[in-house]
C-alpha cells in the first residue's frame, strides 16, 4: 500500500471520527461483534533495529503493532461494548438463533511469528483473552517460504537489483528509500499475480543470487515445533488451520485446494493430537479466496473458514461460516480514533455498499 493511498484513507478514518458518523450508524453497523486479525507484534525498539538505515522502507509494516498498542486495543474493545472470547465462542455466537446480550470479539494471528508468543501473549494474559493463531504447518517445520519478507530484506541490504527473469529491464537502482519502495511493489504485485510454483522459483532464484537463505529467515520469524506445542497447551491460545505453505488457495486446482488445506490440518493434528476446528485463507482478499474455496473448507471438515475481507460479523453470517471477514489491526493505523471508528463497523458497512453479507 503507498504512502498516499494510507494517508488518504487515515484522513477518511479522521473525518469520520470527527463528524461522528460511526456513532450514527453504530446501532445499523456494529453487528454481533468482530474477528480482529493481527500478523506481528514486536517493541518499538527491535523494528527500529530491524529496519536499519532505511526506516521509511517499511513496505510490510502495516503487519506489524506494537505490544503497546495491542494493549490499548484490547481496552478499547473493551469500552466500546466487545466482550473478547474464543473462536469456538465466536461462532458459537453466529450460530445461535436466540438473540444475544452484548457483542463479542475474537482475536486471530496469521503465522505463527516468535513475537506472538515473546510479545504478544503477555498482553493477552494481562486481559485474560482468548486468542487464535492460524499456522501453515510448514513454517514450524522450518521449510516456510516468507517471500515476501524475504525479497524486502533483499532490496533492503542492496544498491541495485535485476527484476527477475525480465533482462530488458536491466539494473533497477535500489538506493534510497523511495527506490526500494518502488521495486518492493512492482516486484510483490508481479509475484502476486503469476502461477505460485513459477513464483516461489522466482524468488529462490533470487534468494540463491543474493546468498541469501529464506528457510532461514523462517526459523527465525516463526514459532519451531516445540513452541507451537507450547501455545497449543495455553489456556488461552488455539491453533487453526492455514495451509501448507501459505498458497492462495483460488489460484490451485481443486484437487490442489483441498491437498493444501486438508495436508495442512493433517500435519497441525499429528503434531498437536488434535485436529483445527477452523481455517484462514492464505492472504485472503477476493482473489485469493471464494465461494468455490469457501465450499472446499467445509468439505475438508473445518467448522469455519475466515478471510481478509473488511467486515462486522452479523447474523447473517450464520449462513456463510466459511467466508467470514476480519477487522486488521494494521500498523499503518495505530490510533485509538481509528479503533472507535472501526469497532462502530461503520467504514466497513459503508465500503460494502450496506451489504452484510458481502
Amino acid at each position: 500500500m503507498t504512502s498516499a493511498r494510507i494517508k488518504l484513507m487515515q484522513g477518511g478514518l479522521k473525518t469520520l471520527h470527527t463528524l461522528k458518523v460511526h456513532t450514527v450508524m453504530r446501532p445499523f453497523s456494529e453487528g454481533l461483534g468482530m474477528i480482529v486479525t493481527l500478523h506481528r507484534v514486536r517493541p518499538t525498539a527491535e523494528r527500529i533495529d530491524a529496519l536499519g538505515a532505511y526506516p521509511e522502507f517499511d513496505p510490510n509494516g502495516l503487519l506489524e503493532i506494537t505490544p503497546e498498542f495491542l494493549d490499548e486495543a484490547l481496552k478499547a474493545l473493551k469500552l466500546s461494548g466487545l466482550s473478547i472470547v474464543s473462536f469456538d465462542e465466536m461462532i458459537d455466537a453466529v450460530r445461535s438463533t436466540s438473540l444475544r446480550k452484548g457483542r463479542v470479539a475474537a482475536i486471530t494471528f496469521d503465522d505463527g511469528y516468535i513475537d506472538n508468543q515473546q510479545h504478544a501473549l503477555p498482553v493477552l494474559e494481562a486481559h485474560n483473552a482468548p486468542a487464535m493463531i492460524y499456522m501453515p504447518s510448514d513454517y514450524p517445520q522450518g521449510r516456510g517460504e516468507l517471500w515476501w519478507v524475504a525479497i524486502e530484506q533483499i532490496i533492503r541490504r542492496t544498491e541495485s537489483l535485476l527484476f527477475p527473469h525480465v533482462p530488458e529491464k536491466g539494473p533497477q537502482q535500489t538506493r534510497t528509500s523511495e527506490e526500494k519502495l518502488s521495486f518492493y511493489l512492482e516486484l510483490y504485485w508481479h509475484l502476486r499475480a503469476v502461477d505460485q510454483d513459477h513464483q516461489r522459483s522466482l524468488v529462490r532464484e533470487m534468494c540463491a543470487d543474493q546468498g541469501f537463505d529464506m528457510f532461514d529467515l523462517c526459523r527465525q520469524l516463526i514459532v519451531d515445533e516445540p513452541g507451537l506445542k507450547q501455545l497449543h497447551a495455553h489456556p488461552l491460545i488455539s491453533i487453526g488451520a492455514h495451509t501448507m505453505s501459505h498458497r492462495a488457495i483460488a489460484a490451485l486446482s481443486p484437487d490442489d485446494a483441498l491437498a493444501e488445506m486438508s495436508g495442512g490440518a493433517d500435519w497441525l493434528e499429528g503434531a498437536l493430537g488434535a485436529r483445527p476446528k477452523h481455517f484462514a485463507f492464505p492472504y485472503g482478499d477476493s482473489g485469493s479466496a471464494g465461494p468455490r474455496d469457501f465450499a472446499l473448507a467445509q468439505q475438508a471438515g473445518f467448522e469455519s473458514a475466515v478471510t481478509t475481507r473488511k467486515g462486522m460479523i452479523y447474523r447473517e453470517h450464520r449462513d456463510s461460516l466459511f467466508g467470514l471477514p476480519r477487522v486488521s489491526l494494521n500498523g499503518n493505523f495505530q490510533d485509538r480514533r481509528y479503533l472507535e471508528v472501526f469497532a462502530s463497523g461503520a467504514p466497513f458497512l459503508l465500503a460494502n455498499r450496506l451489504r452484510k453479507v458481502a
